[in-house]
């Protein structure tokens, strides 16, 4: 068993899951103000697990090459993390059978997407692009969702 004694890269990874989650905390938390059944928790959590999953293979990647037989590609892990958060994002998409049919539950879908974006973007510390993609996530969901009801007939 690898017992990584590195107490400094641990603390900055906890540090990174922590910036990561509390970004993906907001993502959630609009979903949450707009009702929507994937909130603060699950954008949270989905941010965190990203990118503690990214970070750990970024910092193993030097800790497991053994006599340069173990070859780490952190970019696997990142294509791993996208295909399983895709697949837990198709959890919250449903068809209405009362409402003639109609798909909802995309947008809260791209929102987790964008959570786990988010931090594999704070694990590869890209932190300017983490904090101004959560922006511009959040000016999108509350300005179109302002813009939808000002177009609403019946609201």
């Amino acid at each position: 068993m690898l017992i990584n004694n590195d107490w400094q890269t641990q603390l900055i990874i906890i540090g990174q899951v922590i910036l990561a989650m509390i970004l993906g905390g907001f993502i959630g938390f609009e979903r949450e103000l707009a009702n929507k059944p994937a909130g603060f928790r699950t954008h949270t959590l989905v941010a965190g697990a990203a990118c503690l999953f990214m970070a750990v293979a970024a910092a193993a990647e030097s800790d497991l090459h053994l006599s340069g037989t173990v070859i780490i590609d952190p970019l696997r892990v990142a294509a791993a993390i996208v295909a399983g958060v895709s697949f837990l994002g198709a959890g919250t998409i449903f068809r209405s059978s009362s409402d003639s049919g109609k798909v909802g539950g995309l947008t809260t879908a791209a929102t987790i997407w964008t959570s786990a974006a988010v931090g594999l973007a704070v694990a590869l510390g890209q932190l300017i692009a983490a904090v101004g993609v959560t922006i511009i996530t959040l000016i999108v969901l509350r300005g179109m969702s302002l813009l939808e009801r000002r177009h609403d007939p019946d609201a």
